[in-house]
């Protein structure tokens, strides 16, 4: 009878050994002190009549990518670290390992933005009466200072990641006011800016930074900030259609050119561009920040213009920060809002702040702007912006398609089919109470709860 025993229990081991989870699992919960982190069993299961069905049969867009702004200011606090600890936190944002979050889309500004030390263009000029339509005097100047050199270290670490690039203003002899903040671009000069944005792309090419996309304008309705410029669409129109287009066709340009880059309250904006026949045929798409406005107005313009692509490229966090109320909006509203509403990219504002939230530009520049990480010496704290990124930059990756679910009132998601056949759904309990849901797709079923204002990604 022992022996009988002996020979049973490893049997009856073998049968209560747990199984594998259905699907990796990662969960942000602010409330309970939870940030992003993997758990390792799977939910029980449950009797919840809500069933998010995954349809991988039924596509949408391709994503681009999920990332932030390298400001001069984040290349700044960048560079102040030690090499070590620069090389370990870039590592983290920017690698393929288990630990990173695998960021894969950047955005810089053209010359300086309003989180620069001051304003400047890549053609300034002493004499405030020259001008110079050749661009004789055109540099990259204090970009090779800062941003240029922490570019560098970050294709090597992921030398795929995607870059778009924006101009907050031209050169100041190139606008009626002669001033970096506001002003418009002269007629006179359109076809020099033209070239001028043609030589940053060429010159970042020899450098070995390739600009993916182009927008025309930081938030053209905004000339408040420093430096910043007033275009309307039918000015934005003709430059496209007359100047800038042309230009990149004779150069060679493959750079993507999209309009707009301004609030979700004016999508009547880059409808109006994408009307005017010269320009049409130039543009891959538009480009929107949700400081204004409803995240639905995308669709608006993808209705109006279906041939033409949606992106999301800006979203502050602003300071202190707080996570059990800005991870939550921003997921709703940017991470599951803005796909589910076609856009490509999902892209919060800047990388990086220091405590004190310097640098900025006067006269309009951002001294409230949290980056998603805040760096203080070697100490990196992590804020916000970076768990709502991560939780689909780091599964999410670039070639990834849009897939159909359906929600629910206080269950906001949006599920992706990966280039390796993978899919990946990311939930939001926005309601105010537990809810425990299924994840269904086609004979595979995932039991999940989530507590108020948690996320959560599933991958199977």
């Amino acid at each position: 009878m022992k022996l009988l025993r002996l020979l049973i229990l490893p049997l009856v081991l073998i049968g209560c050994s747990r199984k594998e989870p259905l699907a990796e699992f990662w969960l942000t919960d602010p409330k309970v002190g939870i940030l992003f982190q993997p758990q390792l069993e799977a939910s029980e299961n449950n009797d919840s009549e809500l069933i998010i069905q995954v349809d991988p049969e039924t596509t949408y867009q391709t994503m681009d990518g999920f990332g932030f702004t390298l400001s001069q200011g984040s290349a700044k606090h960048l560079l102040a670290m030690s090499d070590s600890a620069r090389s370990g936190l870039l590592q983290e944002l920017f690698g393929q390992g288990e630990k990173d979050i695998r960021t894969n889309y950047l955005r810089l500004s053209v010359a300086a933005s309003d989180l620069n030390e001051f304003p400047f263009s890549y053609n300034d000029l002493e004499d405030s009466l020259a001008t110079d339509p050749l661009l004789e005097n055109f540099s990259l100047s204090f970009d090779t200072l800062d941003v240029l050199p922490i570019l560098k270290q970050i294709l090597k670490i992921n030398p795929d990641i995607k870059l778009m690039a924006s101009p907050w203003s031209p050169p100041k002899w190139m606008k009626d006011n002669k001033d970096t903040r506001g002003g418009s671009l002269l007629e006179e000069f359109e076809p020099a800016y033209a070239y001028y944005l043609v030589k940053y792309i060429q010159e970042m090419e020899k450098l070995g930074f390739r600009i993916d996309a182009l927008t025309i304008q930081n938030e053209p309705l905004h000339p408040g900030n420093n430096p910043s410029l007033l275009m309307l669409p039918e000015q934005q129109a003709r430059f496209i259609g007359q100047h800038l287009g042309p230009a990149f066709q004779a150069a060679g340009i493959k750079t993507k050119i999209l309009i707009y880059d301004h609030n979700a309250d004016r999508p009547d904006y880059p409808i109006t561009v994408l009307k005017d026949s010269l320009a049409n045929p130039f543009i891959d798409g538009s480009a929107f920040h949700l400081y204004g406005g409803q995240i639905e107005a995308l669709s608006e313009v993808h209705q109006a213009f279906p041939d033409k692509n949606i992106y999301f490229t800006e979203q502050w966090v602003g300071a202190p920060g707080n996570l059990e109320g800005d991870i939550p909006w921003h997921v709703k509203n940017l991470l599951i809002g803005a796909p589910r509403n076609w856009a490509k990219t999902v892209l919060e504002w800047n990388l990086s702040s220091n405590p004190t939230l310097t640098p900025h530009t006067d006269r309009g520049g951002c001294d409230r702007c949290l980056g998603a990480v805040t760096i203080d010496g070697d100490q990196v704290t992590r804020n916000p912006a970076y768990y709502v990124i991560a939780h689909a930059s780091k599964f999410v990756d670039s070639g990834s398609v849009r897939i159909d679910s359906n929600v629910f009132e206080g269950l906001s998601n949006v599920a992706f089919l990966r280039p390796d056949g993978k899919k990946v759904l990311i939930a939001l309990n926005d309601s105010q109470k537990p809810i425990s849901f299924k994840i269904q797709e086609k004979e595979k079923i995932i039991h999940a709860t989530l507590n108020p204002g948690a996320t959560g990604t599933w991958v199977w």
